[in-house]
């Protein structure tokens, strides 16, 4: 029966909460919100996460406003495709989607812009921020696969160097400072601007979209947030909704999240580890 299995627990969980965890979603019809941190054991560093950084994302009124942001922009997000786009899910997103196809999650709304959920095999996804495997003209609405944006990039700019070191950013970018002569990608349909199909800082997330991933958390009886430190605020909306429903949360993410306060069981730990055994524990 799902909800009895008795895993051999990972020694790091013990006093984390986790067995509390397990009482509160067993039975339960669990969405799932998840951010960066689930995805830091595919090789994707975390924005916010302990270690990362300080960086400055392009923001849409800069990429919009100036040729030369764009060039900037495109150049370092076509040398980071090239890693970005060879990462493989690991044990947290199988996890997550083992408890979708148990029956046991109403789907996964995600801020991850890698698409590894949906190469993990989970089906009902919601990608809050877009993803960056897609691309589209600002102009018509045209979608393109990122793979064949990234083949054009190559035959407009061979003289960008595909095989030197990068430094790789959360959203698939890497730092570049050279980019004299970059040429940029045009829409093959009407010449328009192209964009990664994600959300930029200063957009909003689409109202079709919120209201998608709204319906999961508003599906189900529980709330499992994985991997996100709850700072932007699409994500602390969804986690209102299931307060407002008086569902549970069970929040996973090392260090302390913008939830915690609203969170039954937080669990510091690791989100791979803590997601497969709560997978196991669940009977997935």
């Amino acid at each position: 029966m799902k909800g009895t299995a008795t895993p051999t627990v990972p020694a790091e969980l013990a006093g984390t909460g986790f067995d509390e965890a397990v009482e509160l979603l067993s039975g339960a019809r669990i969405a799932v919100l998840t951010g960066a941190g689930v995805s830091t054991d595919s090789g994707i560093p975390d924005y916010r996460g302990e270690g990362a950084p300080r960086r400055t994302p392009m923001t849409l009124q800069t990429f919009l406003g100036s040729e030369r942001a764009r060039q900037r922009y495109w150049a370092g997000s076509h040398l980071g495709w090239r890693s970005f786009g060879q990462l493989q899910p690991n044990g947290g997103h199988f996890a997550l989607a083992r408890l979708e196809s148990a029956g046991l999650a109403t789907g996964i709304v995600t801020q991850n812009v890698d698409g590894l959920h949906r190469r993990a095999g989970s089906r009902r996804v919601v990608e809050l921020h877009g993803g960056m495997d897609r691309v589209v003209c600002l102009r018509c609405g045209q979608l393109f696969a990122r793979q064949a944006v990234a083949a054009r990039l190559e035959q407009l700019n061979p003289a960008i160097d595909l095989d030197q070191a990068v430094r790789q950013n959360p959203d698939g970018d890497v730092d570049v400072d050279d980019v004299d002569g970059m040429r940029l990608p045009e829409c093959t349909v009407c010449g328009g601007m192209l964009k990664p199909d994600v959300v930029f800082f200063g957009e909003f997330v689409p109202v079709e979209t919120f209201t998608t991933a709204s319906g999961i958390v508003s599906a189900a009886d529980a709330l499992l947030v994985a991997g996100s430190s709850l700072v932007v605020n699409s994500g602390i909306r969804l986690v209102e909704v299931a307060r407002r429903r008086r569902m549970p949360i069970v929040v996973v993410n090392r260090g302390a999240t913008k939830g915690d306060a609203r969170a039954a069981v937080k669990i510091d730990a690791g989100t791979t580890e803590t997601l497969t055994a709560l997978a196991d524990a669940l009977g997935a």
